[in-house]
């Protein structure tokens, strides 16, 4: 018989653990051997139990999934990680696969690819849902958002004014209008809400 193949499970929803370590566990060759609530609670367990397969939820308490990925691969460069995530974002997927991810799984995705997903991920390969490699594909060439307009935006999403927004980032009213005419160009938006909306489902608001 092959090796039992040992899986980490770290989200915050009760019920998506069990199911998922249900489905886990019903496989003859595979068994959840701990699962976790939060991010710091993940990096503990994963470092006195060692899996073969992490799946990590990217949005949980004290610790995000993102975090937990670089904290993990920053003592073990050879873990297997994997991302579970209700978001189809491109800027999710390219951060959790900058940060070392072998996979990465849409929640409404796990009945069909979960098992499959953890055999490749132990096998050493990369597995990149359709739907994602898609999106990447689509914006690959894109002109990324910096760090300022990120911060401009993310102000404008909490209903903040121009002039609000350029005295709490100490820049001028004009600039933020300029940053704004950037975000709305580089996102392909109409207009400010528009901006909100595409960056949010894209992921460049969410962390």
């Amino acid at each position: 018989m092959s090796k039992e193949i040992r899986v980490l499970v770290a989200d915050d929803h009760p019920l998506m653990r069990s199911g998922i370590a249900a489905e886990i566990n019903a496989e003859p060759d595979m068994s959840v051997i701990a699962s976790a609530e939060d991010g710091e609670e993940a990096l503990e367990l994963f470092r006195v139990h060692r899996p073969d397969v992490s799946l990590i939820d990217l949005r949980m308490p004290k610790m995000n999934g993102l975090e937990l990925l670089s904290a993990i691969r920053a003592d073990f460069p050879l873990a297997r990680l994997v991302v579970l995530t209700t978001s189809a974002g491109d800027v999710h997927a390219v951060r959790a696969f900058r940060m070392g991810a072998a996979g990465y799984l849409l929640k409404h995705m796990l009945r069909g690819d979960l098992i499959t997903t953890i055999r490749e991920v132990h096998e050493g390969r990369r597995r990149i849902p359709d739907e994602i490699a898609q999106l990447l594909a689509q914006h690959a060439m894109d002109n990324q958002m910096t760090p300022r307009e990120i911060d401009v935006l993310s102000k404008v999403a909490l209903g903040k004014s121009n002039k609000m927004i350029g005295a709490e980032l100490s820049i001028s009213e004009h600039t933020v209008k300029a940053h704004l005419k950037m975000i709305l160009s580089k996102l392909g938006a109409s207009d400010r809400t528009h901006a909100v909306t595409i960056a949010t489902q894209r992921g460049f608001l969410d962390f």
